[in-house]
């Protein structure tokens, strides 16, 4: 007999684990610049896509000879998806019939509360990935300083969007599809005189991301809104700091829950690895110290980088100009 998996051998509540699944906690946009993409083991290596995944092939071929065969992606850097888990309480207070397990709203509530702290997790991964300039070449970002930055005099946004979509174009033959502000370069923006100059006749008297997406002719236009404090006195920060990253997502296929999956062997900036059936709930159990019922939420998944000639960063854009 085979071995069981972890996943395997929890007793998973199917219908919270769908809730789970449809969780979307407000302002994170990770999940956008990293899909997520099932696989079916905890290690294994990144298909990464070059600039062969976009090369143009001669697929002509003479009556009896060799059709030209091509790979998708290949093989490279490692990856270790670490398993991530967080038990939920639902106090004996809070129910009406203290002898029932909780009815599925309050288990609801609970995996509401554990999901938000996974997907934020989740986010602040993705960020520290995008936003780590060594992880783009020369060709591939710029760093904003003083008055050229968004909050400066002579800032000027759609110029710099406009060099990294054609940076990312000149290297793969295709325009991002899909740009993710910080908050503070979002609302640089709404001061920009740049920016207020080009949409003075459109008639809206703020900047949004629907007027941004066609004045960069970028598909898709997100802000950033979470922020997380990593130690127990820290501050709070933002997530995405005061970065702007511009890339192109492979479209993903929408699954029945309502979640966008993509496809690992289609080229793209990134996906997030995941594992099949992630997230779930196991069904709950009493502890009897806290006189609570307790939920466990678990979601093993890891964003990776799979082209990073698909992707540009800006970095500092909404910094302060002095």
């Amino acid at each position: 007999m085979s071995q069981q998996t972890p996943a395997q051998a929890r007793v998973v509540d199917p219908i919270l684990s769908e809730h789970a699944r449809g969780y979307v906690r407000p302002g994170n946009v990770g999940h956008l610049l990293f899909p997520i993409a099932p696989v079916p083991s905890y290690g294994g290596q990144v298909i990464e896509f070059g600039k062969e995944a976009f090369r143009l092939y001669n697929t002509r071929r003479a009556p009896g000879a060799n059709t030209k065969r091509i790979d998708l992606g290949y093989a490279g850097k490692p990856y270790a998806i670490v398993p991530n888990a967080i038990e939920t309480k639902v106090p004996r207070e809070l129910m009406v019939d203290a002898a029932q397990v909780p009815g599925i709203d309050l288990g609801a509530n609970a995996v509401n509360g554990g999901m938000g702290v996974l997907t934020l997790e989740h986010e602040y991964s993705c960020a520290q990935l995008a936003r780590n300039a060594t992880n783009y070449d020369a060709q591939h970002k710029i760093a904003l300083v003083g008055a050229d930055r968004w909050t400066g005099a002579s800032g000027d946004p759609t110029e710099d969007v406009a060099n990294g979509c054609e940076a990312v174009r000149r290297s793969i033959g295709v325009r991002p599809n899909v740009a993710i502000l910080s908050a503070t370069a979002f609302a640089a923006l709404q001061f920009n005189a740049k920016i207020l100059e080009r949409i003075k006749y459109t008639g809206r008297d703020s900047v949004t991301t629907d007027i941004l997406a066609k004045l960069w002719n970028i598909k898709n236009v997100y802000v950033g809104e979470a922020v997380v404090a990593t130690g127990q006195n820290d501050d709070f920060g933002d997530v995405w700091g005061d970065d702007v990253i511009l890339a192109y997502v492979a479209d993903g296929v929408k699954t029945a829950d309502g979640r966008v999956q993509g496809n690992s062997a289609e080229p793209s900036y990134g996906y997030t690895y995941a594992i099949t059936g992630m997230p779930l709930v196991e069904k709950p159990y009493w502890d009897a110290s806290t006189k609570s019922w307790i939920y466990g939420t678990s979601d093993d998944a890891s964003p990776v980088l799979s082209g990073m000639t698909a992707g540009y960063l800006i970095q500092n854009a909404g910094g302060p100009a002095a």
